[in-house]
């Protein structure tokens, strides 16, 4: 891959009710397209870092300048990029900045599969033509609304119902949607809100048998997640607290969790993401696809990487119009009665933005040539 131009666009689009977490509610998202122009393709990334440091260490701001500053350098000094994985020797001695660098490798992935005239689910050795979808729902002002939130989704198609909680919304809350719906795949997403501490609420919320309990500790541990899995049936899913391959491997080797939501933008791309899938496969550990509130083209790439073989539990990857409106893209992503969602056989990531409405969505834009 020889590469021509790189363009970067600030974009911000809004969300269709607000989404709250245990650590914030956002109205809009900001967000960054990465364009990774050669002769005759362009390779697509979104940076999905947030507007401010509530997830992890970078912001919209902070990923476009390490983007500007180091990330495009070392692509320049390239002459040529035989495959994408090739790159991230060049990476290595910057520091984190996952999300900036997770852009500039999907954009790569992208590209690649396009000038190879094959899909990106096939360039990453994806074998499903269709993958699971569930829906993530964020911390409602009380269980009624809660309980409104999900009967909507189930109505709507989505079999598996994940549920944020933070203290005082918790077990209560959990206990109303299992009473009223039964059955249903659900399970929850703490985003770090509690400690050992809540030895007790976690013991209590086991007997809900939810699909998992998602990232309930330190944003950074895998010791005490180690020593919670131990007391409980439930399998704990680490999210936050695995960023490379590497930390798989040492949750992996503690007993932390049961299964990891591999987020493409927090272990820094998909070439990363696909070790992780392949290191919990031969460990016989299932995986699923997270998400970041993504816009169409990281969902593009979300739905080429969860086809892969060990992609065992639905992901957050919702339809289009789950939480924007209007999207840019030139076919919005569906869902069928069964919860599923088509992974493209076109080339690449199988759509294209929407020149025009990409514009409309983008307030700062820069092109560097090489």
């Amino acid at each position: 891959m020889k590469i021509k131009k790189i363009v970067l666009r600030k974009m911000e689009m809004a969300l269709k009710v607000s989404f709250e977490t245990s650590f914030a509610a956002m109205k809009t998202k900001k967000f960054i397209v990465v364009e990774i122009h050669s002769k005759d393709h362009i390779g697509y990334g979104e940076c999905s870092a947030l507007a401010a440091p509530w997830y992890s260490e970078e912001t919209t701001d902070t990923a476009w300048a390490n983007i500007e500053k180091f990330l495009i350098p070392i692509l320049f000094s390239n002459q040529d990029i035989s495959c994408p994985e090739k790159i991230q020797d060049d990476f290595k001695w910057i520091r984190r900045n996952k999300m900036a660098k997770a852009a500039i490798d999907c954009a790569l992935w992208d590209l690649y599969a396009k000038e190879n005239n094959i899909s990106l689910a096939k360039a990453l050795g994806g074998t499903r033509s269709e993958i699971e979808t569930g829906v993530s729902l964020g911390i409602q002002k009380n269980p009624d609304e809660l309980l409104y939130m999900v009967d909507r989704y189930i109505n709507e198609g989505y079999r598996r119902i994940k549920v944020k909680i933070k203290p005082a919304k918790d077990l209560h809350y959990l206990s109303v949607v299992r009473k009223e719906f039964g059955d249903i795949t659900l399970m929850a997403d703490a985003n770090s809100a509690y400690t050992l501490a809540d030895m007790d609420l976690f013991k209590q919320i086991d007997d809900l048998n939810l699909l998992m309990i998602e990232q309930p500790l330190a944003n950074d541990d895998i010791i005490d997640h180690a020593k919670l899995q131990k007391e409980l049936r439930t399998k704990i899913c680490l999210d936050e607290s695995i960023e490379s391959v590497e930390d798989a491997r040492k949750a992996i080797e503690l007993g932390s969790m049961k299964t990891i939501n591999i987020k493409v933008a927090r272990v820094g791309g998909l070439t990363e993401a696909k070790k992780i899938h392949d290191l919990c496969q031969e460990n016989n550990i299932p995986v699923w696809c997270g998400g970041m509130l993504d816009a169409g083209i990281a969902r593009a790439h979300n739905i080429a990487i969860a086809s892969l073989p060990n992609y065992k539990f639905p992901g957050d990857v919702p339809a289009s119009n789950r939480y924007y409106a209007n999207d840019f893209m030139s076919a919005p992503v569906t869902i069928n009665k069964k919860a599923m969602i088509k992974v493209p056989l076109e080339i690449g990531i199988g759509i294209e933005p929407v020149q025009t409405l990409l514009d409309s969505f983008t307030f700062e834009k820069k092109e560097f040539l090489r």
